[in-house]
């Protein structure tokens, strides 16, 4: 009789533990077969911001104010070297500070 309680017993941890191995492997894989990622986020006051993503191979910079989403400019992978990812950047940061002096000139 004790016996064959061991035996449930055991089957039923190899079962749980074989659950809790494919629920861990599923979750890995979904994180990676994610659509998109963002590569920068620059925001301009409340609710107003640029975005960097990619898709696949493309880079597509989008504009988002609070009614609104707009394409702004689309690059291929490939274009951009990190000499341009840099000046894009700093172009960023210099509309960032024309807002900025903008709202203290007011």
């Amino acid at each position: 009789m004790t016996d064959l309680y061991l035996q449930m017993i055991f089957a039923l941890i190899g079962v749980l533990s074989l659950l809790l191995g494919i629920t861990y492997f599923l979750k890995k894989k979904q994180v990676k077969q994610g659509i998109f990622k963002i590569l920068s986020y620059q925001s301009f006051g409340t609710k107003k911001a640029i975005v960097a993503i990619q898709i696949g191979k493309e880079i597509l910079i989008i504009g988002i104010t609070p009614s609104d989403l707009k394409l702004l400019k689309t690059y291929q992978e490939k274009e951009l070297e990190p000499d341009s990812v840099k000046e894009l950047n700093e172009k960023l940061i210099r509309l960032k500070n024309i807002k900025e002096s903008l709202y203290e000139s007011k």
